[in-house]
């Protein structure tokens, strides 16, 4: 496994669109209410992206082996669905959550980045869930140093995720990145400690858990790109894109807005 190590320049030009990805984040916050169809949050952000940031939607149209073309410019997947969820006509109502993914691409470097959101007031299980998921990222994220393993960043998230009663999602995982898309390494969010490979200063990659209320099963839908889980339960999920460094790691995807990192309760 071939893992690309970036110099200075290329770690400065990956800021700039981590930072970029998690500013239309922030753009597209206020715009998540009831009522408003992920169709029309897809088209803000859009707009956003090209007309003001002047950057690239990555997910438009983006094709790896065995896929259709993805048809729109973000990820919105909403309470069951896990991941790649497309946005449609279909309208947020009270009580869901949903999680938006952008990615930019910004002179030639990826920023890769999603929260979670609540439309209007969310069940007391609904909020649980995203709170540890948002918990068990920065857990995972607190492992990153060189000389370090994946293992420890999959084991921090497996141990907090299960240890409440809820399962983590097999199928995907973070992955490196830079001026592609995806990159090695996968970095799967379970695994036993010391094992996988050995981080070092310079690598870059996403931390993006995705936890389920229920089980771990998932299901495809016939879009090819939708994944929901078998068990109809709620899914979360978050992402920071994080570089290595010497001494530990620095978190590429902030912003103004960006939610602070927790402080731990689970």
């Amino acid at each position: 496994m071939k893992v690309n190590i970036k110099t200075p320049q290329e770690i400065e030009k990956m800021r700039i669109a981590g930072r970029l990805a998690s500013e239309v984040l922030d753009y597209i916050t206020p715009f998540v209410k009831p009522g408003v169809s992920t169709n029309e949050l897809n088209t803000l952000c859009h707009n956003y992206m090209v007309d003001v940031q002047k950057t690239i939607p990555a997910p438009l149209n983006y094709a790896p082996p065995g896929h259709t073309p993805f048809p729109k410019s973000i990820c919105t997947s909403i309470n069951k669905q896990i991941c790649h969820g497309i946005p449609s006509e279909k309208k947020l109502k009270n009580g869901d959550i949903v999680n938006i993914d952008i990615t930019v691409i910004s002179d030639g470097y990826h920023g890769d980045t999603s929260r979670m959101f609540y439309v209007g007031e969310p069940s007391i299980q609904a909020k649980r869930l995203c709170e540890l998921t948002y918990e068990a990222m920065w857990r995972g994220i607190d492992e990153i140093k060189a000389g370090k393993h994946l293992g420890d960043i999959g084991n921090a998230i497996q141990k907090l995720a299960e240890g409440v009663g809820y399962s983590v999602v097999k199928e995907f995982c973070g992955h490196g990145i830079g001026k592609n898309f995806h990159e090695e390494p996968q970095v799967v969010h379970y695994g036993r400690r010391r094992t996988g490979i050995q981080l070092e200063a310079g690598m870059i990659f996403t931390v993006e858990p995705m936890i389920n209320a229920g089980k771990a099963a998932i299901r495809s839908l016939p879009d090819g790109w939708t994944t929901t889980t078998k068990d109809n339960s709620l899914s979360a999920q978050w992402e920071h894109t994080i570089l290595v460094t010497e001494d530990g790691y620095e978190v590429l995807t902030l912003s103004a807005a960006a939610p602070a990192k927790p402080k731990y309760h689970f």
